[in-house]
């Protein structure tokens, strides 16, 4: 009689466990938008999500400590015209956050450790360059200041933030992009397309390395993630629209190492993937659940771990990097859900009895530093994360400013025509000068407006706190 044989694996018994009502995020209004983007970032520091505003769009960022009931005056970010479809912080600096709106634009903004005492309306570099709405914004992994754009024009934009110009714009797609992926050193990327192929390009030359027509056979959106090694996950639907995910070698595309139905719900599958355990965590937009699976050499290759289940269904979902877990608690992932007007964190849980720092679970990994410049990813170098140890935990960094050195347009423009008499040079200057004086004049006047307002202001909050109103 043959004995069925366990696989080993110390993930196998994970288990997902919402926090205590007191540590969720009550009373925020979770953006309606009908886009397939997740509406939540997070990072050690802060959680942003996604949220209605009137009057163009906006998203909320409160620091992780500021749990429970959100005041509905809180401060937004709130430079958008339009809705904001996508958000990501910054792998390299935690007060860093870009977006991308319907408004055709991307901004990157600088928020302050501080509660602000109004709204953020002031990014702090502005990315034009696409025609239509930007629906994917994702940071480079491992190049500083390097950010990935991709809208409805079909267009993928490469940016250097920290200068504010466009350095590589990508063509190659026919129709909607539905997701970018960067691998682990950012030297290709994946996407998936409206026109059911998965692509690898190199952004540097410009060229499509490899590519795969319907690795789910459905019509429905997919999503494509590049795994530690370089393999590619994917998520999709069959031709009879059931949920399917698969496992490819972009270096022979013919045949999947790993394809698995699921289940025949409608959300698209969106995949959080954790290069230290090798997890991927798959939440559906509209489910209720959260399945995880572990990638690994042996067959079936991606094997089933177990699904989290709650009542309400989730309207979008954020995923915490590795330094920012209780490694305490042996706690392996973290996951912030979205319900209709509040935000539930979920925590993945090992079960180990030591209170020892349990090495096996926490590899070293990618830290807060860039391991390159952009200048340097820009000529070809590569490099993989600089990794960090959560052994003592992690501390986040105090807050660092993003300074944007724009390029200086004057040396891009043609020389003047020396032909020009100094009688003309010099009334050019004349008018020139006039507008700096009449500019410097009514910036005087905002300034003194300004100051006596904010007088007026704080002279009523001083009778406030005095109790004198």
């Amino acid at each position: 009689m043959s004995r069925r044989v366990v696989r080993q694996s110390k993930f196998r018994h994970v288990f997902g466990q919402p926090l205590k009502a007191d540590q969720s995020y009550e009373d925020i209004r979770v953006s309606r938008v009908t886009w397939d983007s997740s509406f939540c970032a997070v990072n050690p520091k802060f959680l942003a999500i996604i949220v209605e505003s009137g009057g163009g769009g906006a998203f909320l960022v409160v620091p992780l400590s500021k749990t429970g009931r959100v005041d509905k005056n809180y401060p937004l970010v709130a430079g958008h015209t339009g809705p904001v479809l996508d958000i990501d912080w910054c792998p390299h600096n935690d007060n860093i956050i870009a977006s991308g709106s319907e408004d055709c634009t991307a901004m990157v903004w600088q928020i302050p450790d501080s509660t602000p005492l109004r709204p953020i309306m002031e990014p702090v570099v502005t990315l034009e360059g696409h025609s239509k709405r930007v629906g994917i914004i994702t940071w480079h992994p491992t190049a500083r200041n390097i950010l990935l754009t991709a809208g409805s024009d079909n267009l993928i934009i490469i940016w250097n933030v920290g200068t504010g110009e466009h350095l590589i714009t990508i063509d190659n797609h026919p129709d909607l992009i539905y997701n970018v992926s960067w691998n682990r050193n950012g030297s290709l990327f994946c996407t998936t397309c409206k026109d059911k192929k998965v692509r690898v390009i190199d952004p540097r030359k410009q060229e499509i390395v490899a590519e795969k027509l319907s690795p789910h056979e459905g019509i429905r959106p997919m999503r494509a993630i590049f795994t530690r090694d370089g393999s590619i996950f994917t998520t999709g639907f069959t031709r009879m629209s059931q949920r399917e995910l698969g496992l490819w070698d972009p270096v022979n595309f013919d045949e999947p190492i790993a394809l698995q139905e699921m289940d025949t719900s409608n959300g698209v599958l969106l995949p959080f993937y954790d290069p230290d355990t090798n997890i991927v965590y798959l939440c559906g937009k509209g489910d209720s659940s959260i399945r995880y699976f572990e990638i690994t050499d042996e067959p079936p290759y991606v094997h089933y771990l177990s699904t989290f289940s709650s009542k309400e269904p989730q309207r979008g979902m954020g995923f915490m990097p590795k330094r920012g877990l209780d490694v305490s608690k042996c706690e392996i992932a973290r996951l912030y859900k979205l319900h209709e007007r509040k935000c539930e964190p979920i925590t993945m849980t090992v079960p180990r009895k030591s209170d020892l720092f349990q090495d096996d679970l926490y590899p070293d990994t990618a830290g807060p530093e860039p391991a390159l410049e952009a200048q340097d990813w820009l000529e070809g170098k590569n490099a993989d994360p600089l990794l960090v140890s959560l052994r003592d935990g992690y501390v986040p960094l105090k807050n660092r400013e993003l300074k944007v050195v724009k390029k200086n347009i004057l040396d891009s423009r043609p020389a003047p025509r020396r032909s020009m008499s100094t009688c003309d040079g010099n009334f050019a200057h004349q008018v020139t000068l006039e507008k700096l004086l009449e500019e410097i004049h009514s910036l005087k006047v905002t300034v003194q407006s300004q100051e006596k307002r904010i007088c007026d202001l704080e002279n009523k909050l001083s009778k406030f706190t005095n109790g004198t109103a």
